[in-house]
């Protein structure tokens, strides 16, 4: 379906709908279209001089096969010898002043009638003006990326010297809890002595006053909350109480179980500053999926959306991923804007770096009034579709159009639910250059009247 410019309003004033009744022929010579237009819905452009001074319409005939044979008087087709059938406008829809109701409807569209014969042979489809909620498809691809929310950054709060490693490679899995190195630094060394000298000042304390015991146990509780400030363990903590004697180094443990993606190389003997990002630790149980859509798409997709996501390393499968958030840029020269997915990832089977489909179906129009595509005639500015009114009478539609989905489009105003419409596609045709062709077979048998 095409569309085809409005015409000058200085010759044809306001074009409301092109009907075309026509099927396409299966031989490659025969491509001819029967154009209606007896009764004004082209406007008045087409008329001749003669045509407007009062003619009568004249009764057309057709071949229910081959719509490309008109004329003026019954007889058979000369294609096929099949009889013609007639086509006339509805009795009651003929001009005003001749006896019977106004041509124009309300919004100045006429009602056609056709042989139900022909519209049977010809294949028009309707189907009723129903209410659904529409979703677009948006398709984009995208790569799987750590869970950054999920990564831990391992460090030191002090100064020290890596000792004795545990974890010999990238890619080794530790348990939270689980020794990753050991760590010989003086300043834990001597806050460990500070924590056993008020633990000592702490018992001799028991036999004074209440005042003495208690500011000695705050002394206590002070010494432990510094180790803990260093990421020290209760665990160990509790231990080194239990000896009684200052332990040289440290066992840093992993604050959180997976994968270690990321280690400073020739840690043994290693001189480390408060800060310095000695491992990386990464859960993958679930995986971030980066992905770009356009600026015009983000309005659709929201936190909390579900997306398809399908990787050919595994065909046949669909994992899902939720939007997490958007980032706040747009891309100056793809005009693209990333959006972030949790994707669960049992098993681990998915990896870093792996590229995917990413389709997301977000829900743009909530108990819309629908219509199919292919029932809308575009005319310009205007959108047209044909309504069916029983035994062969339609009658066309302005209508004011929303959304658009692939098969949809909401109708926002100009029909009401349960309306029977135009879908064939053999019926609704918007061409320019069908027009002309038949105008010009047409021209002062199928004008119309003009007062």
């Amino acid at each position: 379906m095409t569309t085809r410019p409005e015409p000058s309003r200085s010759r044809t004033g306001t074009l409301v709908l092109l009907l075309v009744v026509g099927v396409v022929l299966g031989a490659a010579a025969a491509t001819g279209v029967l154009i209606l237009d007896p009764f004004g819905w082209l406007g008045s452009g087409a008329s001749t001089p003669a045509a407007s001074a009062g003619e009568a319409t004249k009764q057309l005939w057709t071949c229910g096969m081959h719509p490309q044979v008109l004329q003026d008087h019954p007889g058979t087709c000369p294609i096929c010898g099949m009889n013609l059938v007639p086509v006339e406008p509805d009795a009651g829809a003929g001009h005003e002043g001749h006896g019977g109701e106004p041509a124009a409807t309300t919004d100045g569209a006429p009602v056609v009638r056709i042989d139900p014969v022909f519209v049977q042979n010809i294949g028009v489809r309707t189907v009723p003006v129903e209410r659904h909620d529409l979703r677009r498809e948006i398709r984009t691809v995208g790569y799987l990326d750590y869970d950054r929310e999920k990564m831990v950054v391992v460090t030191t709060k002090y100064e020290g010297f890596i000792e004795k490693v545990h974890v010999n490679y990238v890619g080794q899995r530790v348990r939270r809890g689980e020794p990753l190195f050991e760590i010989y630094s003086p300043e834990l060394v001597q806050t460990e002595q500070e924590l056993l000298s008020a633990l000592e000042y702490a018992r001799r304390m028991q036999g004074t006053t209440p005042e003495a015991a208690g500011r000695a146990a705050a002394l206590v509780e002070a010494a432990r909350q510094r180790l803990r400030y260093w990421d020290v363990t209760d665990a160990q903590i509790e231990r080194l109480e239990r000896s009684g004697k200052v332990f040289r180094t440290l066992t840093v443990v992993a604050p959180a179980g997976g994968v270690v993606m990321k280690r400073q190389p020739g840690l043994e003997g290693l001189a480390v500053r408060p800060g310095v990002e000695i491992m990386h630790i990464a859960d993958l149980s679930t995986l971030w999926m980066r992905v770009e859509v356009f600026e015009n798409q983000l309005a659709w997709i929201h936190p909390g959306d579900v997306a398809e996501i399908r990787l050919s390393y595994f065909p046949g499968e669909t994992f899902r991923g939720r939007v997490l958030f958007a980032e706040p840029e747009v891309g100056e020269t793809t005009r693209t804007v990333r959006l972030v997915l949790r994707v669960p990832n049992p098993g681990e089977r998915l990896r870093v770096g792996m590229y995917a489909d990413v389709m997301f179906r977000p829900r743009v129009a909530r108990r819309a009034l629908v219509v199919p595509r292919d029932a809308v005639l575009r005319t310009g500015e205007r959108s047209v579709v044909v309504v069916a009114l029983g035994e062969g009478r339609f009658r066309p539609v302005e209508v004011e159009t929303g959304v658009e989905t692939d098969e949809l489009i909401e109708i926002r105003s100009g029909l009401e639910q349960g309306r029977q419409v135009v879908v064939s596609a053999q019926f609704l045709i918007d061409s320019e250059s069908s027009l002309r062709a038949a105008m010009q077979q047409m021209a002062g048998a199928m004008s119309g009247h003009q007062h």
